[in-house]
């Protein structure tokens, strides 16, 4: 088996298995974990005496995992379902990703998964696949993408009103939050029990979580990752913090949501990405110039390609109908390609610090998005900047919402279809994976415009 990206990931080793299984004799069960077109985690759950046999020979799961819906539902157009008889493809561990399920009332395990078309072939429509393929392209750069995820989300009562999420009651003052305190440590004091069991139970499978901040909304809150030096490590982080967060949030009787925009009157929940590139000496080719604090050559190009092609790659940082809702002023969400330093108003933001800390920081992005095809579509445009030399604009100074010049798609139609005309996102992303994503996609924007609302019964019921 070749994974065909050397240097990021070794090849499962049966030797892992035998030795989790004798530090955990007590183990039941082990979670065989896969992320799907959505970045929702789906897999099979197996007998801990089947583990050895799944490091040596993989397990089938059906091609079709990745042309299913919001809904977990297959989309026929995209090819993966009926039309090849739904077929199973082999799947194989991640090494290193084998970990307890702390959260679990008895002792089960997860592992990681990635889909092959036989023993040789990665799956093209698997994430991880189309990452790879896009970092192929800075390997023969010489340089290694150095990333993070900031990922915010609501904490919200399992019971609904009417459908509709509202805060959790408070463990302590068993009141509900209702006012905005960005930054508040009494908030976090507030549900330090809950925030407290996930930085545990992230650190307890290597998930490098730090930094828990209240955000701009009653019971938001922000969860930073600290950066590695492999993307889809960064990517797998991300992905299994968010399961850490949903399980734990179950077991102190609350519930999370990754949603961008659950609430129409607060801000949307965000996931920016940090990037920076280090060349094979291990030196930051983002460092700003010493004298003139300004972005070098390979920074301007790398923002340039980000600039120019944020139409292209929208639908990819916005997968939802619900995600272009975020897209509002007033709640620091950028609404146009624009750049500035130490500017959170700009879609683009060099944060200040040390020169050997130089970064983008990618703003754009909701939680409801992939990190895998996130973290793709950003790595591709700076490529593409760098390779062709792409001048960004001036820099943005001030509010760059009283200074907006062009309007990104703010559907998910419109966003698609620029996606399915990017002759650029198509040659890094390939155009068999774009293809099943956008009609996906395009299968849940017609499935919502079918749906008669009951604000359409509220306006034209008697009134037309």
């Amino acid at each position: 088996m070749n994974d065909q990206t050397s240097g990021w990931l070794e090849l499962p080793d049966p030797a892992e298995a035998d030795t989790f299984l004798k530090q955990h004799p007590d183990l039941q069960f082990v979670d065989l974990l896969i992320a799907d077109m959505n970045g929702i985690v789906r897999g099979k759950r197996i007998d801990r005496s089947a583990l050895k046999k799944v490091f040596e020979k993989g397990v089938a799961l059906p091609a079709s995992l990745y042309g299913l819906d919001i809904l977990g539902e297959t989309v026929e157009s995209t090819g993966l379902g009926l039309e090849i008889g739904e077929a199973d493809h082999i799947c194989y561990p991640i090494p290193g990703s084998l970990t307890m399920e702390s959260w679990q009332k008895r002792p089960i395990a997860q592992l990681l998964m990635t889909m092959y078309e036989d023993e040789e072939t990665p799956f093209y429509a698997d994430p991880r696949t189309v990452l790879k393929r896009v970092l192929r392209r800075f390997d023969e750069l010489g340089l290694t993408p150095v990333t993070a995820f900031e990922l915010e989300f609501y904490l919200i009562d399992q019971e609904n009103i009417n459908g509709k999420p509202q805060p959790p009651k408070s463990p302590i003052s068993g009141k509900r939050p209702e006012s905005v305190q960005v930054y508040s440590i009494d908030e976090l004091d507030e549900y330090a029990d809950f925030l407290s069991d996930v930085i545990e139970s992230a650190r307890q499978q290597g998930l490098p979580a730090d930094t828990i901040v209240a955000e701009s909304a009653p019971g938001q809150f922000e969860i930073n990752l600290k950066h590695v030096d492999c993307p889809i490590r960064s990517c797998d982080n991300a992905t299994l913090l968010r399961r850490v967060i949903k399980s734990v949030a179950y077991d102190h009787e609350m519930d999370t949501t990754f949603m961008a925009k659950p609430y129409a009157e607060q801000a949307g929940n965000g996931m920016h990405l940090h990037i920076s590139l280090v060349d094979q000496n291990g030196k930051n080719v983002f460092a700003l110039d010493e004298e003139t604090e300004t972005p070098n050559d390979i920074m301007r190009w790398a923002l340039g390609g980000l600039l120019e092609m944020m139409d292209d790659y929208m639908a990819i940082l916005s997968p939802n109908i619900n995600s272009y809702r975020r897209f509002s002023q007033g709640f620091y969400v950028p609404t146009w390609p624009c750049w500035g330093i130490e500017n959170r108003t700009t879609a683009l933001r060099i944060p200040g610090g040390e020169p050997e800390a130089t970064r983008i920081e990618h703003r754009l992005a909701g939680t409801d998005a992939n990190p895998y095809l996130l973290m793709a579509a950003m790595l591709a445009s700076m490529h593409y900047g760098i390779t062709h030399k792409i001048e960004p604009p001036a820099p943005i100074s001030g509010n760059a919402y009283e200074q907006q010049e062009v309007v990104l798609p703010n559907n998910l139609r419109d966003a698609l279809r620029e996606l399915e005309s990017s002759g650029v996102m198509r040659e890094y992303l390939g155009d068999d994976f774009l293809n099943i994503f956008i009609a996906c996609k395009e299968h849940e924007v017609e499935q919502f415009e079918q749906t008669i609302s009951d604000l359409e019964y509220a306006w034209y019921l008697h009134t037309v």
